[in-house]
């Protein structure tokens, strides 16, 4: 039965390899470039360069064999399709893994590093990530959300504080109007950056306002309400 199967299925495709690296230079070591032993190919590889300038020519590796440019796969082969029961990878593709426990000369013997004790040396999942040995890790010490909702004074509302004693103190004239401009202009305040947006905020504390006993002069004090919902 397995030989009519194979007699019904179709050659192997003919097709060039030819491994072309035109932006950087082949890297890998040439050994490595042979065909799987398995299929039973016998190619030899073949370095090609170009010196028809004095810029670095592309790197080109081709395989050649002694049947031409093709690779056919042996009469025994023939009608054989490549399935996963026989794919082999190329020589140097892999790497046998450390065992570890295995002795001193094994390369991870004693304790495989991981150290003396404790639960980090035990099998099984170990700890999670973030732990810090059952003191509050990182990623509970900080707030976790922005503003005043994360117990930041970045959250509360702020305003340009001006003492009620130091507006008497500029010498303000009858009926003259209070504000941001005419503040920093007597040189009460200097506001720069951000604070050029912030509201002004007389401080009405009562020992502020028994300070001479009443206002001399009658102010217009212009000030604005910032509401956060």
């Amino acid at each position: 039965m397995a030989s009519s199967i194979l007699s019904f299925s179709s050659p192997i495709p003919t097709r060039n390899l030819t491994l072309q690296h035109p932006s950087t230079q082949f890297k890998g070591n040439v050994k490595f470039l042979k065909p799987n032993p398995s299929l039973g190919f016998t190619s030899s590889v073949k370095i090609v360069h170009s010196n028809t300038s004095n810029r670095r020519a592309p790197f080109v590796v081709r395989s050649q064999t002694s049947a031409g440019s093709s690779i056919r796969a042996p009469p025994s082969l023939q009608g054989v399709r490549f399935r996963l029961n026989n794919l082999g990878p190329q020589p140097g593709a892999t790497k046998k893994r450390k065992r570890k426990g295995r002795g001193h000369s094994a390369g991870q013997g004693g304790s495989c590093g991981f150290g003396m004790r404790g639960q980090k040396s035990r099998s099984g999942p170990g700890v999670m990530k973030g732990f810090e040995g059952g003191q509050m890790p990182l990623y509970r010490r900080v707030p976790k959300l922005r503003g005043i909702a994360g117990g930041m004074h970045a959250g509360l509302p702020k305003y340009l504080p001006v003492n009620l004693k130091d507006i008497e103190e500029a010498g303000f004239q009858e009926g003259e109007e209070v504000s941001l401009e005419s503040l920093k202009a007597k040189g009460l305040i200097n506001p720069s950056g951000r604070e050029r947006r912030l509201p002004l905020k007389v401080l009405k504390i009562l020992s502020y306002l028994n300070f001479v006993g009443n206002i001399s002069n009658i102010l217009m004090i212009v000030y604005r309400y910032s509401y956060y919902r």
